[in-house]
């Protein structure tokens, strides 16, 4: 049997790895990227059909991350389905060491400032480093007994360094999207059924109203539009993509007819996928 293969940008214990463990709930091989746009190119290789992408495209404390979006519409991959990852920042050090013994903090910018309060209440140096999971290893390859990193408990096991403090983020509500990108599209029985989310990305012409007109075929059918992003369109100045995300399958009846009826006046418009919304159970803990 040949395991699903899931590419993430990142290093051995980044988050983007936890969220592929946890999402999948299955055995799979994770394959580690150095950048957003080798996901996209490994998960596009069409040598290799069991491989998917698993890319952050946003942040409920720092908002969307945008290279992923103009990403998307540079490749042609289908969005299959969605999960949330609840980001806990684990204060790490070498096995031995003490809460006392430290002096520094090695993490990436992001989850640094995301510990602020905490950090500024240890009176410790920050030092920023490219990613949460780099700074586990650096740690310990350092061997670096008065430095700690902040990054997730997996990349702690990766590691092998000790957590000393769990849920270092000032704000506990802090969560990434991800989004599972294929060659495929995801196939679905009955489109009517069950609970999905569609993501659409259209332009529109600049005239006055044009932006109300594309959403009222939406609101007309009592679709359910949960996110609005727009992106700069390359060479033309200021002009604009919409990325929109609405509740339901692309084929279902009255999306179906929204979509029709946005692509009467959109001189661009393509679906990126329909597929299962991940809901949370709990907010955090």
């Amino acid at each position: 049997m040949t395991l699903l293969q899931v590419a993430f940008q990142g290093e051995p214990g980044a988050y983007s790895e936890l969220a592929a463990f946890e999402h999948f709930r299955e055995e799979i091989n994770t394959l580690p990227c150095k950048t957003f746009e080798e996901v996209f190119t490994a998960a596009g290789d069409e040598q290799q059909a069991n491989i998917v992408g698993l890319l952050p495209i946003e942040n409920s404390l720092a908002g969307s991350i945008h290279r992923n979006y103009d990403l998307m519409l540079r490749h042609d991959l289908h969005i299959v389905s969605e999960y949330h990852l609840r980001v806990s920042h684990c204060l790490m050090a070498l096995p031995g060491v003490k809460l006392a013994d430290i002096q520094r903090v090695h993490s990436h910018p992001q989850a640094l400032a995301q510990c602020e309060a905490n950090l500024t209440e240890m009176g410790v140096e920050i030092v920023a480093e490219a990613d949460t999971a780099g700074s586990a290893r650096l740690l310990r390859e350092r061997d670096d007994r008065q430095a700690a990193a902040l990054a997730s408990r997996r990349a702690a096991d990766v590691y092998q360094l000790e957590v000393i403090t769990e849920h270092m983020e000032d704000n506990p509500a802090n969560y990434t999207r991800f989004l599972a990108l294929a060659q495929q599209p995801l196939q679905v029985d009955d489109p009517e059924a069950g609970d999905y989310k569609t993501s659409i990305v259209f332009s529109l012409h600049n005239q006055p109203g044009v932006l109300f007109k594309s959403l009222s075929v939406f609101a007309l059918r009592d679709i359910d539009l949960t996110k609005i992003e727009s992106r700069p369109i390359p060479g033309q100045l200021w002009e604009y993509m919409f990325y929109v995300d609405f509740v339901g399958h692309a084929q279902a009846l009255d999306p179906s007819r929204a979509i029709s009826n946005l692509g009467e006046f959109a001189p661009f418009l393509r679906t990126l996928g329909s597929y299962p919304r991940h809901h949370l159970k709990t907010l955090y803990k």
